[in-house]
C-alpha cells in the first residue's frame, strides 16, 4: 500500500500511451484499492493465517501458502475509441435500441438496454436490443479494451436522454404542463408534479397516429477522452506438496473496484470466468516446442485446463466508486480479473515454501526444482 496510487494523482501511462497521438496526461479520479484491499483480507482471513506456523503445515508432506497481488488495469483507449446508439420508441410504448457493440457472451445486450430502460423509466423487457448487424446498427469500434459498458454504455444514455427528452416534451402537453424539465419518467409512466400522468403508450399513439406526428428517436455517440483505471486486490491460498511440488490452488478472492455495478450477476461472471482463464496460466497452461518447432501440447490430454470439479471456491467483492467521466459512474470490468492470479498464486507458493517462482506457468516440475536449488544452497 506503500505504492498505491491515488486519487487526484496522475495516471502513470497518460504521458507515454498515445495510439499515434500527442500523449495527454490524465488524472486518476477515482481509487477504490485501500478498500480492496481491507475487504479481500477479511474474507480470506488473511490476519489469521499469514505468518501462523500452525495453519502453514497442515501435513507432513504438504504446506499452504496465502499471497496477494495489487493490480490496475484500463478502461478503453482515449482519444480512439468511439460507439454510437440508437433508440425509437415503438407504438405500444416499448423501444427498440441499435447498438454497433457485440456482445461475445459478456452480457453487453443487457447492460447497455438496462441502461437505456434506466433513463426512460421502463422495466428492462420493453428495451428491445440489436446488435452487431453492421447493415443496420451504428457504428462501434469494436468489443476489446474493457470498453463496451463505458463507450457503448455512455453512447446508450446519451440516445436514450435524447429521447426522453422529445418524450417529456409531448408528455408537457399532453398534461397541459408548461415545463417539459419538469416530467419525470418511471414506471412505463410520464408524471407531472401536479401528480398527473401518462402512459408512454398513450405518448406514443399521439404522437405517432395523433397531433403532430413524429417519431421519438435518440441517437448517440460518445468518444472516449480517458482511460479510468479500474483496481484489484487478488488474494490466493494454496497447498504445495513438498516432495512432489504439485500445487493447488484452494481458494481465490477478488476484490474490484470497477466504478459502478450496472449488473451483479454478469460482472460477477466476467471477473470468475477471468481468474478461472488466469489461473490456468498460473499453473498449468503452457506451450511448449520440440526441436522442429512442433507445439508439443496438441489437445487437452496435454494443455490442461481446469475442469468444474478442479476449479479452487471463488469469491468476487466489488467495490462501488463513482467515475466522474461516465454518465453512470462505470469503469472497466472484463479484463483485470487477468491480471492478479499468476502473481497472488506465486507469492503463496513463496509464502508456503520460501522459493520464489517466477516463469508461468508454475508447474509441479519448477516447484520441485526450486525447492532442491534452495535445499542446495542452504
Amino acid at each position: 500500500m506503500k505504492n498505491a496510487i491515488h486519487a487526484g494523482e496522475y495516471h502513470p501511462f497518460s504521458t507515454a500511451w498515445n495510439e499515434g497521438r500527442e500523449p495527454r496526461p490524465e488524472i486518476i479520479h477515482t481509487v477504490g484499492l485501500e478498500q480492496c484491499v481491507q475487504q479481500g483480507k477479511a474474507a480470506i482471513d488473511w490476519d489469521s493465517k499469514y505468518g501462523n506456523e500452525e495453519w502453514h503445515a497442515t501435513q507432513n508432506v504438504k504446506r499452504k501458502g496465502i499471497g496477494v497481488a495489487m493490480v490496475m488495469q484500463g478502461t478503453a483507449i482515449p482519444y480512439l475509441d468511439m460507439g454510437g446508439a440508437s433508440i425509437k420508441m415503438n407504438d405500444d410504448g416499448s423501444f427498440n435500441l441499435l447498438v454497433g457493440a457485440t456482445d461475445l457472451g459478456t452480457g453487453s445486450d443487457t447492460v447497455l438496454a438496462q441502461m437505456a430502460a434506466e433513463v426512460l423509466g421502463v422495466p428492462l423487457d420493453d428495451i428491445l436490443c440489436y446488435s452487431s448487424d453492421t447493415d443496420f446498427t451504428p457504428f462501434d469500434k469494436g468489443a476489446y479494451a474493457s470498453s463496451t459498458t463505458y463507450i457503448s454504455g455512455a453512447a446508450t444514455v446519451k440516445a436514450a436522454e435524447m429521447a426522453a427528452e422529445r418524450i417529456k416534451i409531448r408528455a408537457a402537453k399532453m398534461l397541459g404542463e408548461s415545463d417539459p424539465a419538469s416530467i419525470r419518467l418511471f414506471d412505463k409512466q410520464a408524471h407531472a408534479p401536479s401528480g398527473k400522468s401518462v402512459s408512454l403508450a398513450e405518448i406514443a399513439l399521439d404522437t405517432l397516429h395523433k397531433n403532430e406526428q413524429e417519431q421519438i428517436m435518440g441517437i448517440g455517440s460518445y468518444v472516449s477522452h480517458s482511460s479510468p483505471p479500474p483496481f484489484a486486490a487478488q488474494f490466493a491460498e494454496v497447498t504445495v506438496d513438498r516432495e512432489t511440488g504439485a500445487v493447488k490452488v484452494d481458494k481465490l478472492v477478488m476484490a474490484v473496484d470497477s466504478g459502478v455495478i450496472v449488473n451483479p450477476l454478469t460482472a460477477s461472471g466476467q471477473i470468475e470466468g477471468g481468474m478461472t482463464q488466469a489461473l490456468g496460466y498460473a499453473v498449468c497452461e503452457e506451450m511448449r516446442y520440440d526441436e522442429k518447432g512442433q507445439a508439443l501440447e496438441r489437445d487437452l490430454d496435454r494443455y490442461h485446463i481446469f475442469r468444474a470439479d478442479e476449479m479452487p471456491e471463488l469469491e468476487t467483492i466489488f467495490v462501488e466508486t463513482f467515475e466522474p467521466s461516465h454518465p453512470f459512474g462505470v469503469k472497466a470490468v472484463a479484463e483485470i480479473p487477468m491480471d492478479g492470479v499468476a502473481p497472488a498464486v506465486g507469492n503463496a507458493i513463496l509464502d508456503a515454501l520460501g522459493v520464489n517462482i517466477d516463469d508461468n506457468p508454475i508447474t509441479p516440475e519448477k516447484v520441485w526444482r526450486a525447492m532442491k536449488a534452495s535445499r542446495s544452497l542452504t
